[in-house]
């Protein structure tokens, strides 16, 4: 995921020679959370299972092998695929501890969980300030 234009301050310099140390040197072009690999289109449910080719087994969100048998439910309906692009992430949220403890390598749907809340509270604060700029200059938010 591309830093945005007023963080890129946040970040050090030699960022991405950082970034390619965690995904391709310690993590081995693999999720540190489920092991899919990066670069590859992976077939998955939705839900965290996907097909690992290399192991050829079924994998859930933790990278641990797994039944995809689901009862009485038409399995090609439901395989979708995407490509795995692997991020660096901060661990704790802050940019500023590039520590090699505090920093992992996550594909899209780990990085995107792993930041929930964050995300979450950013949107809520969002909302407050819009509501009360709208209340500062337009009276009560209807």
């Amino acid at each position: 995921m591309p830093i945005r234009r007023e963080h890129r301050f946040f970040y050090p310099i030699d960022w991405p020679q950082l970034s390619a140390v965690i995904r391709f040197g310690r993590a081995k072009g693999r999720c540190e959370e489920c092991g899919r690999p990066h670069g590859r289109i992976v077939c998955h449910l939705g839900d965290g299972r996907w097909w690992d080719a290399e192991a050829s087994t079924w994998r859930d969100g933790q990278g641990r092998k797994t039944r995809p048998l689901i009862a009485g439910v038409d399995m090609l309906r439901l395989v979708r695929t995407t490509r795995v692009v692997l991020a660096t992430a901060h661990r704790n949220h802050d940019t500023a501890d590039n520590g090699p403890t505090n920093l992992a390598a996550f594909c899209q749907r780990c990085h995107m969980l792993h930041d929930r809340p964050e995300h979450q509270r950013r949107r809520w604060r969002t909302l407050f300030r819009r509501k009360a700029l709208g209340d500062l200059f337009r009276g009560p938010y209807a």
